[in-house]
């Protein structure tokens, strides 16, 4: 039986009604603050923590429940008599249950305007101390932390029935929400890009259907609450979305945020089959589909303006898993509902852009900043060839912010703001340049070709000129780097270094 309760909740949606259930099951309440004062002003009869300790609160409210009184009425273990012994004799009664859920410091730091004072003063100390130490002892003091667990816990408690699995289970929630709190004060107040310790924060968006295959389980985690995000779309139609289609879909999102005029962008598995940049969408999302009509053919489509009718009709010409924009039109709406298996999101498409990535390895992580350096802050030189016109400089800078997002080797060769060929992947960047440049086929002919790493050979530069390519733009720095100039030189090739690498494995 729960004959003693404490109550502390910052959130306090539900806690009238379940205190109440708590009353009318014989449980006496303790509880503080703001806690104590919707209680009382709602006729549940319940006892101040000060009354308990004989100590007010101080410092503002900072130091409230700090105290023997109530962490040895938590902690104590009902089975060893030197503990109920020692209780006896410091006037100490027994709580079987704690009920607690924190400032929210989380929110708090999502404002623009945060100090840092006021991001500490949101730091709750005497609530995740009371949670710990009734998640310790759970097998007599109950910890509830999250809200959704009231009605359930009166279930148990009026059954009778409060197990010790049900007890543990609700304490692994606990230590798992402080565990995530702290993780969110340390990362707010880390300075260092790699501290000695790395926590990550992350909450549960929810279970999928099963992985990359169907033999494995998955769930999606959210780490913070940015805008922009897969996680955080709208979706207006279609199925729930599985973990290639959010793998998928991010990486389209981050292709698609690398461009400011109207853009479109196909993807498959991650890598881009075809993406197109124009004065109007609707024209982006043709260059982009005519690029490789064929892989395009149920694959995600990011767009980085509305969808409106003209471009749904387009749409819904072909199968598309996924669409992604930042508004779909009340038409388009009604035109794409027919693609019934198609699953359209609206996403908020602010300038954001990854601090850090993290990847899983064996026994642990690799942890690096995120490719986001603007292209404006390269160093590139014209090694070999003519000057470039205008044209030519925004077709070398369209392929340029893409393929850094393809997966190494690769080579984009693209003409008219819209790729022509797609080589990723390959394990020699030769192959990876055919593949480009045969997808390209005749329209390469004036094009550019962009290669995510350096060519210490010549090979990669005599193939794009049997193709008629007229620039190359590659990072440079080979020691055979006059190999590859000499070979553009010879076949009219102008030949861009960036002096920047954009491996993506």
């Amino acid at each position: 039986m729960i004959k003693r309760a404490l109550l502390s909740v910052y959130d306090k949606d539900g806690i009238v009604e379940f205190a109440k259930k708590l009353e009318k099951n014989g449980t006496e309440i303790i509880s503080s603050g703001g806690t104590y004062r919707i209680l009382k002003d709602n006729n549940v009869t319940v006892k101040k923590v000060s009354e308990v300790t004989n100590s007010k609160e101080i410092l503002d409210g900072r130091v409230k429940t700090l105290h023997p009184k109530i962490h040895g009425g938590i902690l104590a273990l009902r089975d060893n008599k030197d503990h109920m012994k020692t209780l006896k004799q410091e006037g100490i009664i027994l709580i079987d249950m704690v009920v607690c859920n924190l400032y929210p410091f989380e929110s708090v730091i999502k404002k623009d305007n945060t100090t840092l004072e006021v991001a500490l003063e949101n730091i709750d100390i005497g609530g995740p101390s009371m949670i710990r130490s009734a998640a310790k002892n759970f097998k007599s003091c109950l910890v509830v932390t999250d809200k959704n667990d009231y009605n359930l816990v009166i279930e148990q408690i009026e059954a009778n029935n409060v197990s010790i699995e049900f007890r543990k289970n609700l304490a692994l929630k606990a230590f798992s929400q402080t565990a995530y709190y702290d993780s969110i004060i340390s990362n707010y107040l880390r300075g260092e890009a790699f501290p000695e310790v790395l926590t990550t924060a992350a909450k549960i968006d929810k279970t999928l259907r099963y992985g990359e295959n169907p033999h494995q389980k998955a769930a999606s985690y959210m780490t913070n609450q940015v805008k922009t995000s897969i996680l955080h779309s709208k979706k207006l139609q279609g199925k729930d979305l599985s973990y290639n289609n959010i793998n998928d879909a991010d990486a389209a999102l981050k292709m698609i945020l690398e461009y400011s005029e109207p853009t479109a962008i196909a993807v498959k598995h991650t890598n881009p089959c075809g993406a197109g940049s124009a004065d109007d969408i609707l024209t982006a999302y043709k260059k982009a589909h005519d690029a490789d009509p064929v892989s395009i053919f149920g694959g995600i489509v990011a767009f980085n303006r509305p969808i409106n009718e003209e471009l749904a009709k387009e749409l819904s010409k072909i199968f598309l898993d996924v669409i992604i924009a930042p508004e779909v039109t009340k038409e388009a709406k009604a035109i794409l509902a027919s693609k019934k298996n198609t699953r359209v999101l609206e996403v908020e498409m602010d300038d954001y852009k990854h601090s850090f990535e993290m990847k899983s390895i064996l026994g642990g992580f690799l942890v690096q900043e995120s490719d986001n350096i603007n292209i404006d802050d390269e160093s590139w030189e014209v090694v070999t060839g003519d000057a470039l016109s205008e044209k030519d400089i925004n077709d070398v800078k369209f392929a340029w912010k893409l393929i850094r997002h393809v997966k190494s080797n690769s080579i984009i060769v693209a003409k008219d703001l819209a790729t022509l060929g797609v080589g990723c992947g390959q394990v020699n960047r030769i192959d990876a340049a055919k593949y480009a440049l045969n997808s390209g086929a005749d329209k390469c002919h004036g094009a550019v070709l962009a290669s995510d790493g350096l060519l210490p050979f010549d090979d990669v530069v005599k193939e794009a000129a049997k193709y008629g390519i007229k620039t190359i733009v590659q990072p440079g720095g080979s020691i055979r780097d006059q190999d590859s100039i000499d070979a553009a030189a010879e076949n009219g090739i102008t030949m861009i270094f960036t002096k920047t690498r954009h491996f993506k494995h």
